[in-house]
């Protein structure tokens, strides 16, 4: 926590000494950088939350390793025994058929399941704060896109140092 707050402080301490510059420099960055710092923080919590209910439910999948689903994407090395049998003797409807069974369709329990953390107020409010601010500068003529997108960089860096 005191990571946290140093790194903040320091943060903010930067882009309150770019007020010496000017303070169209100063309000592009710092409206920049509160926006993807909260963003970058909203979207952490949202997923922490999210799997901490999962694991709360036990709605644990087992699936395979990353590592190995990108090796063997098709399973080719899967140790379950393969059918032997000729051709002729083969009936390939029912094997056309229980292939079909594995293939997922995407319903609405997966869709919600994964937009949970999509749709939590701790990401909406965050790129609603970054639409509006972006607006409100544009309308009182003080963007200055050479400032604010490194800006967003420097909130997204930070928020994900503090965030892990």
């Amino acid at each position: 926590m005191k990571k946290a707050i140093k790194l903040l402080t320091l943060s903010e301490l930067a882009i309150i000494l770019l007020n010496i510059i000017s303070f169209e420099f100063f309000i592009n960055a710092q409206i920049a950088f509160l926006s993807s710092f909260f963003i970058i923080l909203g979207s952490m919590y949202a997923y922490k939350n999210m799997i901490d209910h999962k694991i709360k439910n036990e709605e644990i999948d087992e699936k395979r390793d990353d590592i190995d689903s990108i090796l063997d994407p098709y399973e080719l090395d899967d140790e379950t025994p393969i059918n032997e049998k000729p051709i002729e003797e083969l009936d390939l409807k029912s094997i056309v058929k229980e292939e079909k069974k594995k293939i997922k369709l995407l319903n609405m329990s997966d869709v919600k399941k994964g937009s949970s953390a999509s749709f939590s107020p701790y990401r909406l409010v965050p790129y609603l704060f970054l639409i509006i601010a972006f607006i409100a500068l544009k309308n009182n003529e003080l963007l200055n896109i050479e400032v604010y997108l490194p800006s967003l960089l420097f909130g997204v860096i930070v928020g994900y140092m503090i965030g892990v």
